[in-house]
């Protein structure tokens, strides 16, 4: 086994923001163990999923996934500028793989939402939207906004932090359109992603008009501990952003290295509420495998039982967690 058989099966790509941020010196240094590829990723054990939180079976059209009522995904583009070695979509991004939606397929896709009224908030995922064009951007805003009933914009990205100079004043405008309420949820996983320049990227958003929450994976060996959690979640905070999720890792193929027990994240989240402030408090979710939605997991919703715990989705069915058929 070699890397070059890991970087055959999976796409890897680091910009130079981040390449900068690793530390050679150090073995198990938290940016490298994020990006840099690991020979551990051509394990894969019995649990993990091809597509682990089943985006095809709930996408109607190419581009949509339509999982809750109120909310669709929109996958636009199927590229990032950097490839995190835990994707939960490692699978469908990268070189080689249909990564930009055909402008018949957003058509088709903007028609699906525009035809649905009780689609209240647009999620732009992928791939990461943000290495779209401002044009382009400015387009899929502009036509969302004129829905009517859509009212949530939400942008999923990691741009801001792994590439910080894309995050222009054109980029940031396109986001902003009457009758919509903009939203960036930033990825970070590591307090040392958030330099300078990222949070001067940050401010040219809010300057814009954007909101912005973050969402965090939860990594062995990256942020497994209190200390990098707080420092973490505090300088969301200090640069404006509302923490908003802390994410379970999902069962990916080749990602068992990173993963930790319910019961482990769980002893974290509650000392993270004895010491620090609600404003830096994030929710700590788990995206249910086959499609059945996010569960926060410190809740009435998550039991413990002898194979591991048994979790209800938001329409009250339980289901065994790891899954007995994967």
């Amino acid at each position: 086994m070699s890397l070059h058989e890991v970087a055959k099966k999976y796409a890897v790509a680091v910009s130079p923001a981040i390449r900068a941020l690793i530390d050679p010196a150090d073995p198990a240094d938290p940016i490298a163990r994020q990006f840099l590829p690991d020979i551990a990723e051509l394990t894969v054990t019995a649990d993990e999923l091809t597509d682990p939180i089943a985006d095809d079976a709930h996408s109607p059209v190419k581009g949509i996934v339509h999982r809750h009522p109120d909310r669709v995904l929109l996958k636009a583009v199927s590229s990032c500028p950097v490839y995190c070695r835990f994707c939960f979509r490692r699978e469908t991004v990268g070189p080689g793989k249909a990564n930009l939606l055909s402008p018949t397929d957003l058509a088709d896709a903007l028609a699906y939402i525009q035809s649905r009224p009780e689609i209240w908030e647009v999620i732009l995922t992928g791939g990461d939207p943000f290495i779209l064009s401002p044009r382009r951007i400015a387009q899929i805003t502009q036509a969302l906004a004129e829905t009517g009933h859509v009212k949530v914009v939400r942008w999923h990205t990691r741009v801001p932090v792994v590439e910080p100079e894309g995050v222009t004043d054109e980029l940031a405008a396109a986001l902003i359109a009457p009758g919509i309420a903009s939203w960036v949820a930033l990825h970070a996983n590591h307090p040392r992603e958030l330099t300078g320049a990222a949070r001067a990227a940050v401010a040219r958003l809010a300057q814009a008009g954007v909101a912005l929450v973050s969402q965090t994976v939860l990594l062995k060996g990256v942020n497994d501990n209190a200390e990098t959690l707080i420092a973490l979640m505090r300088g969301f905070v200090e640069a404006g952003i509302k923490p908003y999720y802390l994410h379970h890792p999902d069962l990916a193929r080749g990602t068992s290295h990173f993963r930790l027990g319910i019961e482990e994240g769980l002893a974290l989240t509650r000392e993270l509420r004895a010491r620090m402030s609600g404003l830096a408090q994030p929710t700590y979710v788990l995206d249910l495998p086959g499609g059945f939605g996010k569960v926060v997991l410190d809740s009435a919703n998550v039991e413990k039982t002898d194979a591991g715990h048994r979790i209800r989705d938001f329409k009250g069915v339980w289901h065994a967690y790891p899954p007995t058929s994967a």
